[in-house]
């Protein structure tokens, strides 16, 4: 299990539009394979940043995997236009999250999409 970590940066007057592109889209990303998961949060201290977290089986699920596909590039399409730069994409493994001493990890905090 990995993570990818997007940071999205948003052009302030079009935050809210935004928001309802993401929620418009994200159905492309959810029947992907290996998805797991996402949470959007936008930033306190910098709130026309948004951060978008995604959980996949794999690396090779999110990359080459989705962002190969017709659906990350219809994704992108949908977003690309409220970006003020270009986002930052990183990947870290599951272990880095799950090492809060809890039960469970940060995740089992985010919906399941079934």
């Amino acid at each position: 299990m990995i993570y990818e970590i997007a940071l999205l940066p948003v052009h302030t007057q079009h935050i809210e539009q935004f928001k309802r592109a993401f929620a418009e889209v994200a159905p492309l990303l959810i029947r992907a394979k290996g998805y797991g998961g996402h949470l959007l949060a936008q930033g306190i201290e910098t709130p026309h940043v948004f951060n978008l977290i995604v959980r996949w089986a794999s690396l090779e699920d999110h990359t080459p995997g989705f962002e190969a596909s017709e659906d990350h590039r219809v994704f992108m399409l949908g977003l690309e236009e409220f970006f003020s730069e270009e986002p930052t994409v990183y990947h870290i493994e599951e272990a880095a999250f799950a090492a809060g001493g809890g039960q469970g990890s940060a995740f089992d905090l985010i919906p399941q999409v079934s």
